[in-house]
């Protein structure tokens, strides 16, 4: 299966949306439904492990849902732990990057010294995933790669870069975002659509 068949799995919708980073965007992916069929999606998280597979990671951690997901079948496929963490924190209505995640108390130590390569299904500007990279940072694990199954526009190539990970992702399209000041949706007067 080719990169443009994980684009078509996933539900696409445009509009104007924010993000849970904070940012607003014009593209919403239905990331549960590309998890309902995990023979369909199989084939990719064996190529993100493939990509992934010379960073010498001792675990895979991803955010719940997706994320924990790809997590679990990269670990598999490479022989070696897995992990996730929880969004504990919800976004405000003000502030980027206002998500927490957590990996749970009794996985803390399991991570604790160990180098993890941190995965999600998507990754746009990077919220659950740079939560994820400064909680592993908090139990004293060594993050040392990024991986997606997608990737959309710069961020994920500028948090890597930041944190000082590998960067591997089985595809990756343009997309734009834009901090709330600087929408030019919200300039045009284009309503924000309310998600779930």
């Amino acid at each position: 299966m080719t990169a443009d068949g994980l684009i078509e799995a996933l539900a696409a919708r445009r509009g104007h949306f924010r993000l849970e980073s904070g940012h607003h965007g014009e593209l919403w992916l239905d990331l549960d439904a590309l998890f309902a069929r995990p023979a369909r999606v199989a084939p990719f998280v064996a190529d993100l492990a493939e990509r992934l597979s010379g960073c010498a990671a001792d675990v895979v951690c991803g955010p719940l849902v997706g994320g924990a997901f790809v997590a679990q079948g990269v670990a598999e496929r490479l022989g070696i732990e897995a992990s996730w963490t929880d969004r504990v924190a919800a976004p405000s209505d003000g502030g980027l990057y206002a998500a927490r995640y957590r990996i749970p108390d009794a996985s803390r130590d399991r991570v604790r010294g160990r180098s993890v390569a941190v995965v999600d299904d998507v990754v746009n500007a990077g919220s659950a995933t740079r939560a994820t990279i400064a909680d592993l940072r908090a139990c004293d694990a060594r993050p040392v790669a990024l991986g997606a199954l997608l990737v959309l526009g710069e961020g994920a190539a500028e948090l890597a870069r930041v944190e000082g990970l590998a960067l591997a992702s089985v595809a990756a399209l343009p997309n734009a975002i834009w901090e709330p000041a600087d929408c030019p949706l919200c300039a045009a007067g284009v309503e924000l659509e309310r998600l779930g």
